[in-house]
């Protein structure tokens, strides 16, 4: 059985997509039955270039990646979702969305690589990316089957501070 993982931001255009896009390549790469979603709470309706190049760099699959809402989510046919984590930047003043009901949570944030200059964009995205798979990795290597909602909260935090 899949543990659900849901990666929220507000735009669901650039880190949630590249959180996504990571968690499920680690996942697959490592054979874990772990299937990440991505949403905002105000989606932009499109992913952005960047993200989807650094991603394709990183050999990581692209063809289904697209901005979603989080309204997907909360149908009663979606998959329920045990981990939910936000990836927005608080310390930017960036309202992150608030998911009730997930029984582990977890706010792991990242500078929006979008307001880099347009010289730096693609350096910026390709450095959240590194970040952001870094702590995917972390994330699927975890024995979601064996470990109880505390124990993979307090795997998440400690995943955040390292």
């Amino acid at each position: 059985m899949n543990t659900h993982v849901l990666i929220l931001c507000t735009h669901n255009s650039a880190r949630s997509v590249l959180a996504e896009g990571m968690l499920n390549h680690w996942a697959q790469r490592l054979g874990k039955n772990i299937q990440a979603h991505s949403a905002g709470s105000t989606p932009s309706g499109r992913v952005n270039p960047h993200a989807l190049a650094v991603l394709a760099q990183a050999g990581v699959d692209t063809s289904g990646a697209r901005s979603k809402t989080w309204d997907e989510f909360a149908q009663p046919d979606a998959p329920p979702m045990r981990v939910v984590i936000t990836v927005c930047d608080q310390a930017a003043a960036e309202p992150c969305p608030y998911w009730p009901g997930s029984p582990v949570q977890v706010h792991w944030g990242y500078a929006d690589p979008s307001k880099a200059p347009e010289d730096q964009k693609r350096a910026a995205f390709e450095l959240t990316r590194q970040a952001i798979g870094y702590r995917m990795l972390q994330l699927a290597q975890l024995q979601f089957d064996t470990m109880s909602n505390a124990e993979l909260q307090m795997a998440l935090e400690a995943i955040e501070k390292s």
